[in-house]
């Protein structure tokens, strides 16, 4: 079955629906957050680049500074190279970097508490990554340059009246759909989602309890095979982690029959949380120990490589 994503009665609820059919609530990130995540990440950029800049300009300095006439003009080529490689990586691999990443979230998401998210309920693709971040030139950055470009002009240059147009028409884009999707994530198929803050290790009841299997509220003993635990991997490990953060009683119910129907365990009720917590910390462990390993295994679908 193919992912798909309901909305709910109203505001910024919604059910993400998993290609197993699990419906898990999120929260859309409204359009001022995300305005001021990407003000942050652009403050990262611009200091990045400065310091590069002002690193390598220091270094031109002393392989050149004392040539001569030469030297001047071989420092010039060094730093203007350096600058725009640095511009360059900047602008397209810092946000390829951060949101391929487990978190999902550049540095100025994860301060501002959000993460992108597959619309699909799936995996987040790099397809999907490369997509919005490319529409992100035409949105944003091309705009701006053209806009750079006509400054001093007496007012009446038409390229930069386009370019203005251009620039409000996707910046203002988020503020007519409901779900406050840039251009970049209409066609990548991504919406973005606040990601709870807190750390989930203080959520669990007892880590020590649940690395057991153990129920503090029961006392049932929820130990799992190998077999059992070689069904998932860290994209499932992932999405049970965020289901334990968010606390939900009904996705934690959804969540711990879908894997016990396919561990071929009856779910029982009222202890739904206990096993999740188990489970969690089981497989995590798993995975971690075959990471040390060099095998890794990406979700369900893959084999360990």
């Amino acid at each position: 079955m193919n992912g798909i994503a309901t909305h709910a009665a109203n505001g910024r609820s919604r059910r993400l629906v998993t290609p197993e059919g699990l419906a898990l609530p999120i929260i859309i990130a409204s359009r001022a957050t995300r305005f001021g995540a990407l003000v942050i990440d652009l403050v990262i950029m611009t200091l990045g680049i400065l310091v590069v800049s002002g690193t390598l300009l220091m270094l031109g300095i002393q392989l050149f500074g004392g040539k001569g006439g030469g030297g001047g003009r071989q420092l010039g080529e060094v730093v203007a190279i350096a600058w725009l490689i640095a511009v360059w990586l900047t602008r397209y691999a810092y946000f390829l970097f951060f949101e391929l990443g487990p978190r999902g979230a550049t540095p100025g998401k994860r301060l501002t508490g959000i993460r992108i998210a597959a619309r699909s309920g799936g995996r987040l693709t790099a397809e999907m990554v490369l997509a919005r971040n490319l529409l992100r030139d035409i949105e944003i950055f091309l705009p701006l340059q053209l806009m750079i470009g006509t400054i001093g002009d007496d007012g009446t240059d038409i390229t930069g009246m386009a370019a203005g147009a251009w620039f409000l028409l996707f910046a203002l884009f988020p503020l007519f759909n409901r779900d406050r999707l840039r251009a970049g994530d209409l066609i990548a198929g991504t919406w973005v989602v606040e990601a709870p803050r807190h750390r989930l290790e203080a959520l669990l009841s007892a880590s020590l309890t649940a690395r057991l299997g153990a129920s503090a509220a029961t006392g049932a003993q929820y130990r799992f095979s190998e077999a059992d635990l070689a069904i998932y991997g860290e994209f499932e490990l992932q999405t049970l982690e965020r289901v334990l953060r968010e606390d939900r009683p009904e996705a934690l119910a959804a969540v711990q029959d879908a894997i016990c129907r396919k561990l071929g365990w009856n779910p029982g009720a009222g202890d739904e949380r206990a096993f999740l917590e188990a489970y969690y910390t089981q497989l995590r462990a798993r995975l971690e120990t075959g990471m040390r390993m060099g095998r890794r295994k990406a979700d369900k679908n893959a084999g360990t490589a």
